[in-house]
């Protein structure tokens, strides 16, 4: 008998995991082999921390460890990636020792760069200035909240492209809500500041999301380019030299690759992230290397339903890639996110590639309602904690639900 293939996967969170488990389940241990590389063991649901600093989430209700999340037959190792020879196909770990691969799947997500912003982990840092985009950042932050009664809060976004474009919006909704339950609305000052030119990318969704903002009185601002946060003073300050002042600011860092990348040759662009073919999500960088969620240069949503869609495009062309088979072009962009509104309500968007979040029903006439407030739609965000642990990490189809967006139910929208 023949030595398996071997895959290498690097990055034991969503895409990695879920990845590992669809292939372990699809070849047996004698025709692949699977090893996973990650450099600790805490699994954490993301969409978790942006409920952390509300008290409405523990930390310990959102972390698991990585390796129980993993079927028998997947080679679990809690090491640092140090480099990827592309040429040689072999993976360099931190402790000096190589993974050999016939394909490799990159799916090391997005990190945050706070320092290349000037003044970002300055003084102010965990005492004025927050983010809620890691444990660290959520759980001081939830401190923080508990005190501010009165002021300027500001909720800022660095740059783009980031993970989970919503969360920043849902963070200063769920704001309003916390501050209204606690009687101290009136004396606090709710600003979004954003690079963009409105509240989202979709002119629709930005419309919809805009009139939410303003409806809740939440200012905003737009097309403001973080170039330093002055802790002195503190302000958020422009490239162009504007100011927007803060009390308590909650940053969204800018976002990069793993650090690896950059030391991988040619694997990256200038971000640290893996040029990758929209459709099939193989890397333009070599055939045997494919790409999974935030690690990937595709032009949509870094963010968990994104990364469960492409898995399943991704997961069947990596079985033909494997067999000698041609690959399917068919992941289409397809995206959707709750997004928390708070006062126990949430909205849905879905999208993809050509269209735009528009109104009507997902999946279908008869689904969850599209950029429409509803009860049923936070009740979904929450529900979906339960299934991403038993469902989609343990790779699991959803009955009704594939890959590709569903255009019926949708509605046609005049910009």
């Amino acid at each position: 008998m023949s030595d398996p293939k071997r895959l290498v996967i690097l990055g034991a969170g969503t895409g990695g995991t879920l990845a590992a488990n669809r292939l372990r389940k699809q070849f047996p241990p004698w025709e692949l082999a699977i090893d996973i590389v990650d450099e600790d063991d805490d699994h954490v649901y993301q969409p978790g921390l942006l409920f952390v600093p509300f008290g409405l989430a523990a930390p310990d209700e959102i972390v698991r460890s990585r390796g129980a999340q993993l079927h028998d037959g997947i080679t679990f190792h809690l090491n640092r990636v140090a480099r990827v020879d592309v040429d040689a196909n072999r993976v360099e770990l931190g402790d000096g020792a190589t993974l050999e691969y016939d394909v490799l799947l990159v799916a090391t997500g997005a990190v945050l760069q706070p320092d290349e912003t000037d003044g970002l982990l300055g003084d102010a840092w965990m005492d004025s200035v927050f983010t809620f985009y890691d444990m660290d950042g959520a759980t001081a932050l939830h401190d923080a909240l508990e005190n501010f009664t009165e002021g300027r809060l500001v909720v800022n976004v660095v740059d783009m492209p980031i993970k989970c474009p919503v969360a920043p919006l849902e963070f200063a909704f769920l704001a309003d809500w916390y501050f209204t339950e606690r009687g101290v609305r009136d004396a606090i000052t709710i600003t979004y500041v954003t690079p963009l030119d409105g509240a989202f990318t979709k002119p629709v969704a930005s419309n919809a999301l805009g009139s939410l903002l303003e409806d809740k009185h939440i200012e905003v601002v737009t097309e403001f380019n973080t170039g330093e946060i002055d802790n002195e003073n503190k302000a958020l300050v422009g490239y162009d030299g504007t100011e927007v002042p803060f009390d308590l600011a909650v940053i969204v860092p800018l976002h990069g690759g793993a650090p690896y990348v950059a030391e991988s040759g040619d694997l990256g662009d200038e971000l640290g992230f893996v040029p990758t073919d929209n459709a099939t999500m193989q890397s333009m960088v070599r055939p045997n290397i494919f790409v999974l969620g935030d690690a990937a240069d595709v032009p949509t949503s870094k963010a968990g339903s994104v990364t469960h869609f492409e898995g399943e495009v991704l997961v069947d062309n990596i079985a033909s890639f494997l067999d000698g088979k041609p690959l399917e072009a068919s992941y289409d962009g397809h995206a959707n996110c709750f997004i928390e509104t708070g006062f126990s309500k949430a909205l849905l968007i879905d999208f993809n590639y050509e269209t735009e979040p528009l109104p009507g029903h997902y999946p279908s006439r008869f689904g969850l309602p599209l950029l429409k407030e509803s009860r049923i739609n936070h009740l979904g965000k929450l529900m979906f904690q339960s299934f991403y642990w038993h469902g989609l990490l343990p790779g699991r189809d959803i009955p009704g639900i594939g890959a590709d967006m569903p255009e019926r139910g949708k509605a046609t929208v005049d910009n």
